[in-house]
């Protein structure tokens, strides 16, 4: 598709070109995924608010750790260094949601080897944050897998895990921080991360509504004390959308439809994240695939 193209992976959501085998170019489409499936509707604006959004924490966590990026030359396509990528997903948690929240009222008290206090409720605040990692997986489910497990299976030695768990919090620790000066709760994420000889780069987005997931602050202890669901903004409403439709992304079941309408709603509320974790108003931009080719094709002769 482009020159010097090397390689091609078609991911659940991202469109990701290898160049001269040292660079890449990371098409975010309008698909959605959710249990580890592509939904059969795309979401119109949706690539692009992950790519801008993801441009916009990678540039502002630099100074923790160097990361992948290098140019967005379209709205939906950001381009950089190609790493080596390691194995595993660094999830990290602040509070019992989601997955977390799943286990836990399943009667489980222990996630990724990591134990779980008793007495809490869904959407509580964890005594600190924990990492629950998953083994990366390009087809299929993402699989839980403690720390002790990564390193007894050489998936990544030791030194380089523990630095994993480090750049892991101070990343989480920076995005709860911008979170809150904008009224939010950053609740859990995930990071991915490679490696250029033996420096570590974070790779992929970060802090995204794919990624992510983020309640508001100022209604967040109201509602844990009367025992009510959180104000979110993240994909769990579609996750419980297809949960109430009678999916799970389990063998068997079937996707249910999703409605133009739906599909709006989605998209506005990609939209509402972007506008609320940034401060800035989001411009919608549409361009044609020619046009997209030959801004990446600019970028790549001005590398070469």
């Amino acid at each position: 598709m482009f020159s010097h193209q090397t390689n091609f992976y078609k991911g659940k959501v991202r469109n990701v070109y290898t160049i001269t085998s040292k660079y890449v170019v990371m098409e975010a489409s309008n698909r959605i995924s959710a249990f580890d499936v592509i939904l059969p509707r795309e979401i119109p604006f949706k690539g692009q608010v992950l790519n801008q959004l993801a441009a916009h924490f990678l540039h502002a966590t630099k100074d923790i750790v160097p990361n992948w990026w290098m140019s967005s030359p379209a709205p939906n396509v950001s381009c950089g260094l190609l790493c080596e990528t390691y194995p595993v997903e660094m999830v990290i948690r602040g509070c019992l949601s989601g997955h977390a929240a799943r286990t836990y009222l399943s009667g489980k008290r222990e996630l990724c080897g990591v134990d779980l206090p008793e007495g809490l409720q869904e959407n509580d605040f964890l005594p600190e944050p924990i990492i629950t990692p998953t083994t990366k997986a390009h087809e299929g489910h993402d699989e839980d897998i403690s720390r002790e497990d990564i390193i007894a299976k050489g998936l990544v030695s030791v030194t380089e895990y523990l630095e994993l768990e480090r750049i892991t919090r101070a990343l989480f620790a920076k995005g709860q921080e911008m979170a809150k000066a904008q009224g939010l709760i950053l609740v859990d994420t995930k990071y991915e991360f490679g490696k250029i000889g033996d420096t570590i780069y974070l790779i992929d987005e970060i802090h995204t509504p794919d990624s992510s997931r983020y309640f508001y602050a100022d209604t967040y202890a109201e509602l844990q004390a009367a025992h009510q669901q959180q104000r979110q903004l993240s994909k769990e409403f579609v996750r419980e959308w297809l949960i109430a439709n009678g999916f799970q992304g389990k063998e068997g079941q079937t996707v249910p439809e999703i409605t133009a309408d739906f599909a709006t709603e989605i998209s506005e509320r990609y939209i509402e994240l972007f506008e609320k974790i940034t401060g800035k108003p989001f411009t919608k931009e549409t361009i044609n695939e020619d046009e997209m080719k030959n801004r990446v094709e600019q970028w790549i002769a001005d590398v070469q």
